[in-house]
């Protein structure tokens, strides 16, 4: 039975990660053949760093994931801390609320911040659809992530630990941040991360919210694909998940150390 589990769940990964594999072998191909290999080439990498449209459409959303995952990461951290303090019922229906974003469709609240900015910008001048209206919503979406990422840490965290920093002489917010920020510093980082993973990978939201002075790199990449496949695609999405993956595998085995320390210092105690 163990044996079974473990070959299935193989069989799982091999069909979650097999695409990603032939698509970064072939990222290598010398030919633009999609399925003959023709002999090892970093042509497409360096087809890919002549290209300026999707040069310029990287930058672009870089700069929105990092500013969306910051912005998201203190606005939903700050709200999981107001979520603890409230009584249970009302912290309940508040963290359904938080959930319904995740839920509701991506295009529903592209449509629907699309007729915000159109209606503010129309009134008031304000929201012109540009960069500015692409960081918000991406910030708007991400930040239901973020707190329901702090919130399992402010749980398992003892309440108890705060209130004596307080008794020692420790003013409130200096407490806060010197106690409580750390202990939930691993939710922090899994939310900021998965805010900056998911605002680098929207397309439906931000194809709405963008207006036609901002592109971002899934909306280049769509737009490339309504003709023949370049293979600059392959080279540009291979790069993007080996990137990922360093973070990824940077912030485990930091937290795993970190764990290990906590855990020396408890046992020298």
């Amino acid at each position: 039975m163990k044996a079974l589990s473990r070959i299935y769940t193989g069989l799982i990964f091999v069909f979650l990660y097999a695409p990603i594999v032939v698509l970064i072998i072939f990222s290598f191909n010398q030919s633009k053949s999609r399925s003959v290999w023709k002999g090892f080439s970093l042509r497409w990498y360096e087809n890919l760093f002549r290209d300026s449209t999707i040069l310029e459409a990287l930058r672009t959303s870089i700069a929105v994931a990092v500013i969306a995952a910051i912005a998201s990461t203190i606005i939903g951290t700050a709200a999981a801390v107001g979520l603890k303090k409230m009584n249970k019922n009302l912290r309940s229906a508040m963290l359904t609320l938080n959930n319904i974003p995740m839920v509701n469709p991506d295009i529903v609240t592209g449509i629907s911040m699309m007729l915000l900015f159109v209606a503010v910008f129309g009134t008031t001048g304000l929201f012109r659809p540009g960069f500015g209206t692409l960081v918000i919503a991406h910030i708007t979406f991400c930040i239901p992530y973020v707190v329901l990422s702090v919130m399992p840490k402010l749980n398992q965290m003892n309440p108890s630990i705060y209130e004596a920093a307080q008794d020692l002489g420790c003013p409130p917010f200096r407490a806060f941040m010197k106690v409580v920020i750390p202990e939930i510093m691993p939710g922090i980082i899994t939310g900021m991360m998965m805010a900056f993973t998911l605002s680098l990978d929207d397309f439906v939201i931000s194809y709405f919210t963008s207006g036609s002075t901002a592109q971002t790199l899934p909306m280049v990449i769509y737009s490339m694909t309504k003709r023949r496949i370049n293979p600059k695609i392959n080279a540009l999405s291979a790069l993007m998940f080996v990137i990922v993956l360093t973070l990824l595998v940077v912030i485990n085995v930091r937290q795993i150390r970190e764990q290990k320390r906590r855990k020396s210092l408890k046992f020298e105690a």
